[in-house]
């Protein structure tokens, strides 16, 4: 064999190698979510402080809190009173919240319980936020039993926000950007499922 050929033998090897590692490094890192426990302040509907950190609710969409639902006499105001259903249970030293990636914001993408309750699928089930990627089997719930923001007309959150000229994603979706600083980490984010291809 060639001193060129097992060169580049050597080298697909050492490529396929690293490949191989990254691969496992990425497996080992999805498993690692990190927990932080409560009790939480809640900002809105859908985000909570712990300390200096913001943690964002995933899979739902929550009212804004200066957003009104149905029409006329019956108007309320859903934006606070998301934010009030989500701060009853925050506010419980059992609460617990897990994530392992941010959104565009900065803030940690989770999915919060406490005990074997889901926060995030109550909320939804009772009319205080829509399904945003999960959670619609709670949503078709609260719909068809006219529970919360069901109970009459609204505009859902996404489309208020762009009524208001306000930012269309913050949905709780991952950063899926690319702008600078997103190479190699969407990359390895990738690998692990936390962002899509």
């Amino acid at each position: 064999m060639t001193r060129i050929a097992k060169t580049l033998k050597d080298g697909l090897f050492l490529g396929a190698f690293l490949i191989l590692a990254s691969l496992i490094v990425a497996k080992i890192d999805l498993d690692n979510d990190t927990r932080i426990d409560g009790p939480f302040y809640a900002i809105d509907g859908d985000t909570l402080a712990a300390g200096a950190e913001r943690l964002r609710l995933v899979g739902i969409d929550a009212p804004e809190a200066d957003q009104s639902c149905g029409e006329g006499g019956n108007a309320w105001a859903c934006g606070d009173a998301a934010r009030e259903a989500l701060a009853r249970r925050a506010a419980s030293p059992q609460a617990q919240c897990s994530g392992s990636s941010r959104d565009r914001y900065g803030r940690v993408l989770v999915h919060c319980r406490i005990g074997e309750t889901d926060i995030n699928a109550a909320l939804v089930r009772e009319g205080m936020a829509v399904a945003s990627g999960d959670y619609h089997g709670e949503e078709a719930t609260a719909r068809n039993e006219k529970r919360g923001v069901w109970s009459g007309p609204f505009d859902t959150p996404r489309a208020w926000r762009a009524a208001k000229g306000a930012a269309q994603e913050d949905d709780g979706a991952p950063e899926t950007g690319t702008g600078a600083g997103t190479g190699l980490a969407a990359f390895f984010d990738r690998l692990k499922g936390l962002r899509p291809w």
